[in-house]
């Protein structure tokens, strides 16, 4: 294994980094689409579960019937991966801002319109604030499925880990396979850990701003 690894690094590193790339700029777009529209749903939140169920729907349809849909309109590469990845991630992205931002206790919200505060004020320096742990729930989904369909996405030449892992298929290569596998967990396990800090220290924040 490590052998295999040292011998292809170059094909392995490229790939990955590709598919970090990929991730990132997904994750990066599905975070703004979810934010604006989350803002705008907590205007009106009886479209919210319409909403998260289109997406849901969205959701269960398979990413090869996805990718095929769009190719005649965006062709072949990230120009069709990305907007599929993106409307994935928004079932889960969107389902769980909202829970975290209509979870807040409304006497809160109350007393932040008492001492002035606008909307978008309330929204940002109490609502968000308070309703992290749920919005890097969804976005550590979001990383996970990303990572994991983003490997479908080779079959449209999107390319990333998603190459190593079907080349390895097709010639039956297992140290591709397991080289491919383990590079998707490294991406997954090393956002899992910066989210995990980040929720920690905004946990502390939080708890240094009530005492």
């Amino acid at each position: 294994m490590i052998a295999y690894f040292m011998d292809h690094r170059d094909m392995l590193l490229g790939a990955f980094f590709e598919h970090l790339w990929l991730v990132c700029e997904t994750l990066f777009l599905s975070i703004v689409l979810a934010s604006i529209l989350s803002y705008i749903l907590l205007e009106h939140q009886k479209a919210s579960q319409t909403v998260i169920q289109v997406f849901g729907a969205i959701y269960s349809i398979p990413s090869l019937a996805l990718f095929a849909l769009l190719i005649p309109f965006f062709g072949l590469g990230n120009a069709t991966a990305i907007p599929v990845l993106v409307a994935y991630n928004q079932y889960l992205l969107i389902r769980n801002f909202m829970t975290g931002l209509t979870g807040v206790d409304a006497s809160l919200v109350e007393a932040a319109v008492g001492m002035g505060m606008n909307r978008r004020q309330v929204v940002t320096k109490v609502r968000i604030p308070l309703a992290m742990p749920a919005i890097l729930s969804g976005i550590r989904l979001s990383i996970i499925s990303t990572t994991g369909i983003a490997t479908i996405a080779a079959t449209i030449n999107a390319g990333g880990l998603g190459k190593i892992l079907l080349s390895g298929l097709r010639t039956m290569n297992e140290e591709k396979i397991a080289w491919g596998t383990i590079l998707c967990v490294v991406i997954a396990l090393a956002a899992d850990l910066l989210l995990k800090r980040f929720e920690r220290e905004n946990t502390l924040l939080l708890n240094g701003a009530g005492k």
